[in-house]
């Protein structure tokens, strides 16, 4: 059994087992909560957890444990993340304050889009989306259009294992997903129509670096009752150019 590729067997196993039994709902957690989530031994759970708290990824209050801030900070320091957001949010923000719909960067992770911002505001759609949240590739705009562009291995990858079927409109047949993606790469848009869930629409486009491999991608997400996507194709797709071109001028920098 592994954990995040780890052997569950190891220290560093059984410390990542505990950190990734929580989920974007949970607020606390008992120590009884754990051990079922974990499977740990109430003795071995105990010590792991007492080793968390101390190195400050995890926090105790009220009797209960929770993620410490100390991940947060190191989250922030990742480097590609960082200058991602750096960069990126001024693009983000002009997009929403031209649009005020919501507006979201992800990158790819395996088989999955991970979200690493969201622009908001009190019209925000109901969409299945948060920051540090997962959605899978096939199922959101953000994510084909990280698919589309990731390359004939990642293609294969996700084409050939289960597209799990979000909605009665998530595409779930290979030959039909590969056709769209193709269509994605001449467009350079990706479209999403109700696939991740029921009355939400959505546009994006990738931010490719200079050989066209997909380093993030945004997008613009809107209710079907009044959002119509196709009509912000080409704003998406200025907006992750502009990133792009900002990312290759601070590496043209960096390098001398």
């Amino acid at each position: 059994m592994v954990e995040g590729g780890l052997d569950r067997a190891s220290v560093l196993g059984k410390a990542m087992a505990v950190l990734h039994a929580f989920t974007a709902e949970d607020g606390g957690l008992s120590l009884a909560e754990l051990q079922r989530r974990t499977g740990l031994a109430k003795g071995t759970l105990h010590r792991i957890a007492s080793d968390l708290v101390t190195a400050r990824l995890l926090e105790r209050r009220d009797g209960d444990y929770h993620l410490g801030r100390l991940l947060f900070e190191l989250g922030m320091l990742a480097s590609l993340e960082r200058t991602l957001l750096e960069v990126a949010t001024p693009f983000l923000e002009d997009l929403y304050e031209r649009t005020h719909e919501t507006v979201h960067l992800g990158v790819r992770e395996a088989r999955e889009v991970v979200y690493l911002a969201k622009v908001t505001g009190h019209r925000q759609v109901q969409a299945p989306s948060r920051i540090g949240g997962r959605q899978p590739l096939h199922s959101t705009a953000i994510g084909k259009a990280l698919l589309a562009f990731a390359g004939e291995e990642v293609r294969v990858d996700v084409l050939t294992a289960p597209l799990e079927r979000r909605t009665s409109r998530t595409i779930t047949a290979p030959g039909r997903l590969r056709q769209q993606l193709d269509s994605i790469v001449e467009a350079g848009v990706a479209f999403e129509f109700e696939e991740s869930v029921a009355g939400v629409v959505c546009v994006a486009a990738p931010i490719l670096d200079a050989t066209d491999h997909p380093v993030a991608a945004i997008s613009l997400t809107g209710p079907i009752t009044r959002f119509h996507p196709q009509s912000h194709a080409a704003s998406v797709r200025a907006a992750a150019a502009g990133i792009a071109a900002t990312l290759a001028r601070r590496e043209e920098l960096r390098a001398h």
